[in-house]
Order: structure tokens, then C-alpha cells, then sequence
């Protein structure tokens, strides 16, 4: 073969591997691979980085641990302590201006667009790195390759892509490396914190962007995991489905995996007729679960009110409370302005409403810190249930009856 075959033939090679790669997949090889990849991306964020490292919730058995930390160093260059104690720095000051990716504070469109800056912004923070990112892998590979070579990985997988995809192999990684700042910086950090549903009224402004969590592994249900932020299950809802919860099940059963932490569960006794501390402090731990119980009640005895209203003819009440009805459960610090200004409306000018809200806010010192004394609170307790009973209201007096049969 003389030199001008031989340079063909390098030519020909050269551009079969541009347009086809070492592999030869088809197109749809090549979007299932994009998609199977990024799924399991998600899948190593949710249930390593997220649940097994920044809030202790799984235990997952070494070979497993160690398989997701590699993917990542892979897939994305994320530093393990850098991203637990930034997500740990979230929660402790959630929805302030010390968290560090709060829509609340830096504007929905920042967080979108830049979710990513503002992590590695905020991993630079030495003193939040020592104070957030204790517990997190410190091993020989750990320290001499993720950690200080955390670009090495993502190089590695931009030749593994070209060498089997070619030209197009540049796309796929691309889509591998945003899918991380698009779904979990972006969406979750972004719309899990502006738009969405709230099973539970919290002092963060957190959100169930729906109540499926398979796109993002379960992260969808945002208000629920910071509810129970320590719970390895992020559904609560019968209807709500947390896929990245299936997976640890699946790792459950296969002893690669052990749940070390759950969401509370609503416990019912024999009721107390008179208030105490042990009453008190059940009532406390399962006070999102009590109020959530609590909105639904307002929910539909503003639909009664609405159907009364309709029936009566009353239509200035009847517009006022239709536009309001589905804000009525919601704390007032949580409702754009002009879902306040309907929603105070709809109860001045509704008695019924107006006592089961005034009556919502009068329970609601029982765990906010107000420098009361443990017995004060129990006096405060036994005082809103007398009143409860007393009202004549059917929905008062038997959400009394279940504050008094609540167990721990």
C-alpha cells in the first residue's frame, strides 16, 4: 500500500468515526444511552449525594456508595462535600439571604439560569465547607483523584462519548453535564421554591413542583422532603410517587441499602381528657401532619359555605369566596398580595371561616418560640381545646377530639 491509499484510507476511517463513532449506533441507540445515563445521574444525586450523604437517611453498602461517587466524578465533577454542605447550608438558612440558591432572595430567573454558579460560588466558602461538610467521604481516592481532579472525570467521559458516538458523541455529553444544573440547580432549587402545590405550611416558601417524582428521581416533592428533610421517602400522599424511594427499596431488598430514617407517622389513642405535656409534645412532633389535617377541614367547609352562599343568592360573598377558596388553607405570609387582600375578604365576611382561622392561629404558638414555659404552653393547650368544644362548631370539636387522642 503506497502513501496516497494509506492517507485514504486514515481519511476514510477518520470520517466513518466522525459520522458513526467505534460503535456504530443508530440514532435511537444513542438517545436511549443519553437518556439511561442522565436517569442514573439523577438517581446517584437523589439517592447518594441527597438522602445516603447530606441527611444521613440510607445507608447504602460500599460497592453501591462507591459506584455512585465514581459515576458522579464521571457525569458531573461534583465534589461530595461541597455539595453536602451546601445543601445543609440551604436548610439551615432556607428561603433567607444566607441560603445560597433561594429564588425568594435572588430572583426566580437567577436561580434557573445560573443554579450552578451559585453552588460552586458558594462551595468556595471555606469556613461553610468545614461547618456543613463533616461526615462525607475522606478516603485515599476520595482526597488524591474526586476531590482535587474532580475535571478528570468529566474529560474521561467526553473521549468515552466521542470514541463510541463521534461528532455527535460532543452533544451527549453535553446534555450529561446540564443535566444536573437544569434539573437539580435550575428546577428544583428554582421552581421547588416559587411554584407548585404545599401539602404542608412551612416557614420556608418550598414546593411540590407534582406529585410524581420520576423525571427528577423524587425531588419533585420538594415541600414534603422539607417537611420530613431527614426522611428517606419523600411521598407522603397516597396518591404521590417517589421513584427514587423505589430504587432504595430495590437496594432494601438486595442488602445493599438500609433505611436508617423515615417520615413520622400520625398515631391516634384513646383520648386525654386533660391536657399534658405528653399531649403537648405529641401534638408538637406531628404538627405538620395535625395542620395539613387542619387545611383540608377549612377546605371543605369553605365549599359548604360556597354552596350556601350559591344557594342563598348572596353574590357579592359568593364571587369574594370563589376567587379565595383555594387560598383559605394557606398561611397569609405564603399568598401573593392580591390572593391576601380576596382571601381576607371572603373571612370578614364569612363568621364560620372566621372563627376556624382565628382559631388555626391561636394554635400555632404551641411550637413557635415565644418564651413560654412548658406549663404556660399546656394552660395555652387545654384553653384552645375548651374553646374548640365550646364554639358549636362539628369541625372544631372534632379536631380537638384528635388533638386529644394524638400519640408519638
Amino acid at each position: 500500500m503506497d502513501m496516497t491509499d494509506l492517507l485514504t484510507t486514515l481519511q476514510d476511517t477518520f470520517f466513518d468515526w466522525l459520522m458513526h463513532g467505534l460503535g456504530g449506533f443508530s440514532g435511537w441507540q444513542i438517545v436511549i444511552y443519553t437518556l439511561v445515563t442522565t436517569h442514573i445521574t439523577i438517581a446517584a444525586v437523589t439517592i447518594f449525594l441527597h438522602r445516603s450523604q447530606a441527611h444521613r437517611s440510607v445507608e447504602l453498602r460500599p460497592p453501591v456508595s462507591h459506584f455512585f461517587r465514581c459515576w458522579l466524578w464521571l457525569t458531573t465533577g461534583i465534589v461530595t462535600r461541597e455539595w453536602v454542605a451546601v445543601h445543609r447550608k440551604h436548610h439551615a438558612a432556607c428561603d433567607t439571604s444566607e441560603d445560597p440558591h433561594s429564588p425568594q432572595t435572588r430572583g426566580i430567573a437567577v436561580v434557573l439560569l445560573r443554579g450552578s454558579e451559585l453552588y460552586a460560588a458558594a462551595a468556595k466558602d471555606r469556613q461553610m465547607l468545614d461547618q456543613y461538610g463533616a461526615g462525607t467521604p475522606n478516603d485515599w481516592i476520595e482526597r488524591k483523584l474526586y476531590t482535587p481532579h474532580s475535571l478528570y472525570g468529566v474529560g474521561l467521559m467526553l473521549a468515552i462519548d466521542l470514541l463510541a458516538f463521534g461528532a455527535i458523541g460532543a452533544t451527549v455529553w453535553a446534555v450529561q453535564m446540564l443535566w444536573i444544573p437544569v434539573s437539580a440547580a435550575g428546577i428544583v432549587n428554582g421552581i421547588g421554591h416559587w411554584w407548585g402545590d404545599r401539602n404542608f405550611e412551612l416557614a420556608d416558601a418550598s414546593r411540590n413542583i407534582v406529585p410524581w417524582g420520576i423525571l427528577i428521581g423524587g425531588e419533585e416533592l420538594h415541600n414534603n422532603h422539607h417537611t420530613y428533610p431527614t426522611s428517606a421517602k419523600l411521598s407522603v400522599r397516597r396518591y404521590e410517587f417517589d421513584l427514587g424511594w423505589a430504587y432504595i427499596r430495590v437496594l432494601q431488598m438486595l442488602g445493599l441499602a438500609t433505611v436508617r430514617r423515615g417520615q413520622p407517622q400520625l398515631r391516634l389513642g384513646s383520648a386525654r381528657p386533660v391536657a399534658d405535656a405528653t399531649m403537648l409534645n405529641a401534638i408538637i412532633a406531628n404538627r405538620y401532619e395535625l395542620m395539613a389535617n387542619y387545611a383540608r377541614r377549612i377546605q371543605r367547609v369553605a365549599l359548604a359555605e360556597w354552596l350556601r352562599l350559591r344557594a342563598q343568592g348572596h353574590s357579592v360573598e359568593l364571587a369574594n369566596l370563589r376567587r379565595a377558596r383555594r387560598w383559605l388553607h394557606r398561611d397569609v405570609r405564603h399568598m401573593p398580595t392580591a390572593r391576601q387582600r380576596q382571601a381576607s375578604s371572603a373571612i370578614e365576611q364569612n363568621q364560620v371561616l372566621t372563627e376556624l382561622v382565628t382559631m388555626r392561629e391561636q394554635l400555632r404558638p404551641l411550637w413557635t418560640p415565644s418564651g413560654e414555659s412548658g406549663e404556660q404552653l399546656v394552660a395555652h393547650l387545654q384553653a384552645w381545646l375548651k374553646k374548640a368544644e365550646a364554639s358549636g362548631s362539628e369541625t372544631l370539636h372534632q379536631f380537638a377530639a384528635m388533638l386529644r387522642a394524638v400519640r408519638t
